[in-house]
């Protein structure tokens, strides 16, 4: 799969959670090198695509998701960058916490675990909305640069 910055933020924000959620050392130093390596690639991958050596359309690789729209609504993704890096953390935050509910599940009463598995499906899409927009504003950026 084609890496996009979208998908480096994403993958950066999941290294940050796993950070503050841990005191384990031997972790701690494998997150720290990740994020270290995230951040590198990050830059890297923005100084490529400013100077043209990214093609343009290899700066989306849209989620293309397929589900019912009807009942899944999800928040509106709007902004720059940095805006669509913070709404992309905060919906991996929450993310993070539904899923650790869901490591529970047996414990969980039954009234309460289709609200959870429809929360986890939702805020995924939310995700991948996030992803998409970050995609395609830097896409904006680099054409209209050009232009």
């Amino acid at each position: 799969m084609a890496e996009t910055l979208g998908m480096l933020c994403d993958k950066l924000t999941i290294v940050k959670l796993k950070q503050y959620h841990t005191d384990d050392e031997k972790r701690l130093e494998s997150l720290n090198k990740q994020a270290t390596q995230l951040q590198e690639e990050i830059d890297t991958y923005v100084a490529d695509a400013v100077v043209g050596n990214i093609p343009p359309e290899k700066l989306t690789f849209a989620a293309n998701k397929v589900f019912k729209k009807e009942g899944n609504e999800t928040k509106e993704v709007v902004g720059d960058i940095g805006a669509l890096f913070f709404q992309l953390a905060d919906v991996n935050c929450r993310l993070w916490h539904e899923v650790e509910k869901g490591y529970d599940i047996e414990n969980i009463p039954v009234s309460e675990k289709d609200n959870l598995v429809k929360m986890l499906a939702v805020l995924n899409l939310e995700r991948n909305k996030c992803i998409d927009a970050i995609d395609a504003r830097f896409l904006d950026l680099i054409v209209s640069k050009k232009s």
